[in-house]
């Protein structure tokens, strides 16, 4: 059986994520406020972002302004 949350993205009862997809406090978060759906979301945008800005995730610099976009784009 599937997990649900009250998806903070979506704003709805939504199926949540099998497991924690991030490290840390974030990642707890996320786990338990974003849903598969949001987080597919987020991962079609992040993809777009490391093409459109050349991000190389190796620079701490980008995986930070990654960091910093995630959190914008999935919580408020």
């Amino acid at each position: 059986m599937s997990r649900t949350v009250f998806c903070a993205f979506l704003q709805c009862q939504s199926e949540g994520l099998d497991f924690q997809v991030y490290p840390g406090s974030i990642g707890k978060r996320i786990h338990n406020e974003i849903s598969k759906k949001a987080w597919q979301q987020w991962i079609n945008k992040q993809t777009t972002l490391i093409n459109e800005n050349k991000l190389n995730l190796i620079n701490q610099n980008d995986r930070k302004f990654l960091e910093n976009e995630m959190i914008k784009f999935l919580f408020k």
